[in-house]
């Protein structure tokens, strides 16, 4: 009898990209995991091939993203497969981007992952911002988020000072992407897509509070979602 296929996890970003301080964590962590994770460089992502077989794709922190286009493929893949995804700092970028730019068709959101120049009007300082310290979060209600965290008020770590104008981001929270968490200035810091088993992105980094044996509630669910997909997609072993 045939065993079963081993769960696989995508790391997709550029390792070690800007001194990334998630990336030596996220090294750590997956020492442990009882499954296979494997970087993908964003250079390498010309099309979804390069995520086939995989039963979850992670957009690591680390923009700006030496192929951004890349990164979109990547979310793309997650968000139409309805493969577990979670994207963290320029992850939540990413994949709000790429929601308005492939499925809202938004204009400012056209041509942003070729022409990186494109983003510019569209990012804006953070009032609220921080490196690697704490702050609080509010969580929306009957959201994914709530029920990981089993609550509304938490504290969570920062390691971004860039966000994206109010203008765009009420324009991209439409239809199935909804923001799910603000900072003390109502800054958004967190979204997901209702409908899809596992899409989550947060501006905050719950790799930076977590440690080998002791991962934030978010990359356990995460996780748990990966296995859950790997073991419905999983062939009939055969005698």
């Amino acid at each position: 009898m045939s065993s079963p296929a081993r769960t696989r996890l995508a790391l997709v970003g550029d390792r070690g990209n800007h001194e990334e301080p998630s990336h030596p964590r996220i090294d750590a962590m997956r020492e442990r995991w009882d499954l296979t994770t494997e970087w993908i460089p964003t250079t390498e992502i010309h099309d979804a091939s390069a995520l086939e077989g995989f039963d979850g794709v992670w957009v690591v922190p680390g923009a700006p993203y030496v192929h951004q286009k890349g990164v979109h493929i990547a979310v793309r893949h997650a968000r139409e497969n309805l493969l577990p995804f979670l994207g963290t700092c320029g992850g939540f970028f990413s994949a709000l981007i790429e929601h308005a730019q492939n499925v809202l068709h938004l204009p400012e959101a056209l041509g942003v992952d070729e022409d990186p120049d494109r983003l510019t009007p569209l990012v804006t300082p953070l009032t609220c911002s921080f490196r690697g310290e704490k702050a609080p979060l509010t969580v929306m209600g009957n959201s994914r988020l709530a029920a990981i965290y089993e609550a509304t008020e938490v504290e969570e770590v920062f390691h971004c000072e860039y966000g994206l104008t109010d203008t765009f981001m009420n324009a991209a929270n439409q239809g199935a992407l909804r923001l799910s968490a603000w900072d003390a200035d109502g800054a958004a810091r967190a979204l997901e897509i209702t409908g899809h088993p596992f899409f989550l992105g947060s501006l905050f980094q719950p790799e930076l509070s977590s440690a080998p044996g002791s991962e934030h509630v978010i990359l356990r669910a995460f996780l748990a979602a990966v296995h859950a997909h790997a073991a419905t997609d999983a062939p009939m072993p055969t005698s």
